[in-house]
């Protein structure tokens, strides 16, 4: 009986195994390059002469990371952490984090995460699912250092905005006294997405499942296999930024750079301030879908929509300027 058993179950360990690797196997990245329905436009047609100095800081396990340190022409009591959108790097924050702390309104803190920029050690990927938020705790004790006894704010865009919602939900979620979402992904079946982020998405599917399928079982081997790919539009990557662009994610970075399949659950962590904001022409996202989806498991939020405003627009229109020194002033 027992043998009988014991061969049942190699069996079926055989079979599920199997599976898995047929799913992997046959859901390989295209080299196909698409035209990505995004505008990067808004962020291409500024100029970058005026950043501030990159600052160094060093991780947990001994690498070497950096941020933009834009700080406040006068006193505040704010520092706002902006975490950039999948595919390309903090440089996007640009226009606003000049905005926020030439206004006096906070200290900004725009880091390339890791796998992203002009030159990670590797790109579109990390060394293991949570590492992203492991570098968010890191960054934020140097912030904590650097200006104590301030209010800290952990924000982010599209996938940042996502990244910062799983950061609510994990070990270092308390780390943050109030969380900013500039229209987040939460999950690619939350009512907010469109269908494959309306164009710019190419997720392997069948790969992602059969990884999965992996992982449930302890076995994390093959998570540097790529995953997803991105549409990025061609004017960026011939353009003189182009080479800063990561347009593909393992499946470890693609896990780590998104709140946990229940993301309810990682939502409902977020009892400090929340503000969410979104444009009603966000190619990747449905607007209006936000405060019923996330005020259903967190009852923290303030949610503004702005008008004719797509998505990576929102980062540099005036509209949201407003908006965010509102409620920055309205921070305990």
């Amino acid at each position: 009986m027992i043998g009988a058993i014991i061969r049942f179950l190699l069996i079926a360990g055989l079979i599920y195994v199997g599976i898995t690797a047929v799913l992997i196997s046959t859901n390989r990245p295209t080299t196909t390059v698409v035209d990505g329905p995004l505008d990067f436009e808004s962020l291409t047609a500024i100029s970058y002469q005026t950043l501030p100095d990159l600052q160094p800081y060093t991780a947990r396990d001994g690498a070497q990371l950096s941020y933009w340190l834009y700080e406040s022409s006068a006193a505040t009591d704010k520092v706002v952490i902006l975490l950039h959108g999948s595919g390309w790097h903090s440089m996007q924050f640009h226009p606003l984090a000049a905005y926020l702390s030439s206004n006096g309104l906070a200290h900004v803190l725009t880091p390339d995460l890791r796998g992203h920029g002009f030159a990670p050690a590797q790109r579109g990927d990390v060394a293991y699912i949570g590492q992203l938020e492991d570098d968010l705790a890191d960054l934020i004790q140097v912030a904590q250092q650097t200006f104590p006894e301030t209010t800290l704010i952990v924000g982010g865009h599209s996938s940042g905005g996502g990244l910062a919602v799983r950061f609510a939900g994990g070990e270092h979620g308390a780390m943050a006294d109030a969380y900013l979402l500039l229209a987040p992904f939460l999950q690619h079946n939350a009512p907010t997405t469109r269908p494959g982020a309306g164009g710019w998405a190419r997720p392997l599917t069948r790969r992602i499942i059969g990884l999965t399928m992996l992982n449930n079982i302890g076995i994390r081997w093959f998570n540097r296999l790529t995953v997803i790919q991105f549409n990025m539009p061609q004017t960026i990557l011939a353009g003189p930024l182009g080479d800063s662009a990561t347009t593909a994610y393992s499946y470890r970075l693609n896990t780590a750079y998104a709140p946990r399949p229940n993301f309810g659950r990682d939502l409902a962590a977020i009892t400090q301030p929340l503000l969410v904001v979104a444009g009603t022409d966000d190619e990747s996202f449905i607007a209006e879908q936000y405060e019923p989806t996330i005020s259903a498991h967190t009852h923290t939020g303030t949610y503004t929509l702005l008008p004719d405003v797509g998505h990576i627009d929102l980062l540099a229109t005036p509209e949201i300027q407003p908006v965010l020194a509102a409620w920055l002033r309205d921070l305990d």
